[in-house]
């Protein structure tokens, strides 16, 4: 497991969820044997930072994803509570989250409850990071999906992630057998599989969450820590290949609802360079009358099918 369990506490700052203090953006060399650019993200399932990033990183990967080896690390933000504390932030108990995870939820627009911390505390973040690494070597297409749906659950829905049935109940609205998956993930192997992911963040120098690590066939790299703005991650890219990258063509709104499910004006907003304010008009625009919902959130809206 990486050093970051004493970092419960999120930066806004330098949105980073661990230790920060690194530069945004950082050049490094790493051995790397694939002739692609493989990007490395260490996250983990309840990293607000990571939630804050999603709009952006989903963009980046429509655009670029095909250009490049994706290879999420589960990087064990919280082990337990037992004998936790952090100090420094403030942070000794579970309850003193709920601030610092509104905090993110305010500053970055993409909603977050928090009150689970002090009604129903997650203790721990490894059991959904194990479900994760038991669909990604069984259901690899499946592994992002899942890892979205747990963020939706506990960040904008507040349902604990860390317990079994609402574990099983996100991987049974995927299609799978939530409660077979939930049972191998408790097994030695899949904690093996996720101890392999804490070595190779390590290897990585990774000491928070998000940290994106692209890396090219001559094992040039490029290091992104914390939530950092969509021209970030292509410049980053750019730096590492002699070619012109072009990117893909976005998906149709109609598209990515179908594939996501529900999304939030935030990623609207980022994904077709929109202004909040714009986005109720584009979604009637894009969208067949009566195919969809819109709902609000802590202010927020976000749009559903029907």
């Amino acid at each position: 497991m990486t050093d970051t369990n004493n970092g419960m506490m999120c930066d806004l700052e330098t949105g980073v969820c661990g230790t920060p203090g690194e530069d945004a953006i950082q050049l490094i060399e790493l051995k790397q044997d694939k002739k692609t650019v493989t990007l490395y993200y260490a996250t983990d399932p309840i990293c607000s930072h990571c939630w804050a990033l999603e709009p952006v990183l989903t963009r980046f990967l429509y655009e670029y994803g095909h250009q490049m080896n994706v290879q999420p690390i589960m990087g064990g933000l919280l082990a337990s509570w037992h004998g936790f504390a952090d100090r420094a932030n403030g942070i000794q108990k579970p309850s003193d989250v709920e601030p610092h995870w509104k905090e993110v939820g305010v500053h970055s627009r993409m909603p977050i409850d928090g009150s689970l911390w002090r009604d129903n505390p997650i203790l721990s973040s490894y059991p959904p990071s194990r479900v994760y690494k038991v669909i990604e070597r069984d259901h690899k297409d499946k592994a992002m999906e899942f890892l979205r749906k747990a963020r939706e659950a506990v960040f904008a829905f507040n349902r604990n992630i860390g317990q079994e049935q609402v574990l099983v109940d996100i991987v049974n609205t995927m299609g799978l057998d939530g409660q077979r998956i939930f049972e191998q993930s408790e097994q030695e192997d899949a904690q093996q599989l996720l101890q392999q992911d804490f070595e190779l963040a390590a290897s990585l120098g990774v000491r928070g969450f998000p940290t994106i690590i692209m890396v090219n066939e001559e094992g040039k790299g490029v290091k992104i820590v914390g939530a950092r703005p969509y021209e970030n991650y292509v410049d980053g890219l750019k730096q590492l290949t002699d070619s012109q990258i072009q990117p893909k063509r976005l998906p149709s709104l109609r598209q990515w609802l179908n594939e996501q499910d529900l999304l939030f004006s935030k990623e609207i907003e980022v994904m077709y360079d929109l202004d909040k304010d714009h986005v109720m008009s584009f979604l009637q625009a894009e969208l067949a009358e009566g195919s969809f919902q819109t709902q609000t959130l802590f202010g927020e809206l976000y749009v559903q099918q029907k």
